[in-house]
C-alpha cells in the first residue's frame, strides 16, 4: 500500500506496545471502565501499532483485546473502538461482507467502497475476502444485486481501470460524444456506454472527458447522470464521477450528509472516520469547509456526544481555521 501523508493519525513516536497494553488492561480491569484512557490510546496510535498492542495484550494477559473492548464498552463508542482495532487490510472486506449479509443489502456501502478505492486496493480487497471468508466477492455481490447497478459494480471489481498516462485527445473527444449520444441525445438511455467509459478509462482521461462533455453538451456530466438514470445505478455512477474528480471531496460530501438534518448515519460516520484517518482526513476537512462552508469538527461536536464524540474529534484531528 502506498504511504499516505494527509491523515490525522500517524505512527505514535516513542510507541511502547507493552506499556499501552498494560494501560488498557488497567483501564478495563475490575469495577468500572476508564473510557478516556482507551480512546486516547487507540485514536493516537496507527493501525499497525494497534495490532502490536493487541499482540502484546495477548502475550501479557492471555486475553483478547477486541473481546475485552466488546465486553466493557457499549453502543456506538464500542463500534468505533472495535473498528479502529480491525487490521487495515481486513477493514473493507469486512464492511463489504456485512453489507451483503442477511436480509437486505446495504447498497450505500457497496457504492462507497467500490467507487472510491484504487485498482490496487480493489485487488487486495478481493484477495483478502477470498482468504478470510472462503468465498468470491464478485459472486456474493452478483447474487445480491441486479441490472445495470450490478454490471457497474462488476466492472469496478475487475480493477482494470486504465493507468494514468499520455492523454489521447482524439479518444477524449470520442468518449465525450459517445456519452452525449448515449444520454441527452437519445430517447431512453444507453447505460452500457456510461458503464464502460466511467468504469474503465483512466482518472486523468475521464477528467478531460468531463470537461469536453461540458463544452459539447452545455451540461456537467453529473446533471446528465441525474436526469438519465435513477436509483442505485445513479448513485453509483455519481460516486464514480465524484471520485474521479476528487476523492476527498466525495468523502466530505458523504460525511456532510451523514450528519445533516435529523438523526445521524453513525455507520457511515464511523466507516469514513476510521478508514480515511491515516489517508486523507486533512483533505476531507478542507473540502468540507470549501464545499459546504462547514467544519467537520463542529459538525461532529454538534451531532454526537460522550466518549463517542471525544474519540471522533480526536480522529478528526482538530478545528480548521
Amino acid at each position: 500500500m502506498a504511504k499516505y501523508a494527509r491523515g490525522t493519525v500517524k505512527d505514535f513516536s516513542g510507541f511502547d506496545a507493552r506499556a499501552d497494553a498494560e494501560a488498557l488492561r488497567k483501564a478495563m480491569k475490575g469495577m468500572g471502565t476508564d473510557e478516556e484512557t482507551i480512546l486516547k490510546i487507540l485514536t493516537s496510535r496507527s493501525n499497525a501499532q494497534r495490532q502490536e498492542i493487541a499482540a502484546a495484550f495477548k502475550t501479557l494477559f492471555g486475553r483478547d483485546l477486541v473481546g475485552d473492548l466488546k465486553s466493557e464498552l457499549t453502543g456506538k463508542f464500542e463500534k468505533l473502538m472495535v473498528s479502529l482495532m480491525k487490521p487495515t487490510r481486513l477493514f473493507d472486506p469486512y464492511e463489504l461482507k456485512h453489507a451483503i449479509k442477511g436480509a437486505g443489502t446495504n447498497e450505500n456501502v457497496l457504492t462507497e467502497i467500490l467507487a472510491s478505492r484504487t485498482p490496487a486496493e480493489l485487488r487486495s480487497i478481493k484477495q483478502v475476502y477470498q482468504e478470510e471468508y472462503e468465498s468470491d466477492l464478485e459472486d456474493k455481490i452478483t447474487g445480491e444485486t441486479s441490472g445495470f447497478y450490478q454490471r457497474m459494480l462488476v466492472v469496478l471489481l475487475q480493477a482494470n481501470r486504465d493507468p494514468d498516462g499520455r492523454i489521447d485527445e482524439g479518444l477524449v473527444e470520442q468518449d465525450a460524444q459517445v456519452l452525449f449520444r448515449a444520454g441527452e441525445l437519445k430517447w431512453g438511455t444507453d447505460e452500457e456506454k456510461f458503464i464502460t467509459i466511467l468504469g474503465t478509462r483512466s482518472v486523468s482521461h475521464l477528467r478531460k472527458v468531463f470537461d469536453k462533455y461540458m463544452t459539447i453538451s452545455g451540461f456537467q456530466i453529473e446533471e446528465t447522470i441525474d436526469r438519465e438514470t435513477s436509483g442505485d445505478l445513479e448513485k453509483l455512477l455519481l460516486a464514480v464521477v465524484k471520485c474521479v474528480r476528487n476523492v476527498p471531496a466525495y468523502f466530505a460530501e458523504c460525511l456532510f450528509y451523514s450528519m445533516k438534518g435529523a438523526g445521524t448515519d453513525d455507520d457511515t460516520l464511523i466507516r469514513i472516520m476510521v478508514s480515511r484517518s491515516e489517508i486523507d482526513m486533512l483533505d476531507i476537512r478542507r473540502e468540507l469547509r470549501k464545499n459546504f462552508a462547514k467544519s467537520l469538527y463542529q459538525m461532529i461536536q454538534k451531532d454526537t456526544s460522550g466518549d463517542y464524540r471525544k474519540a471522533l474529534l480526536l480522529l478528526c484531528g482538530g478545528e480548521d481555521d
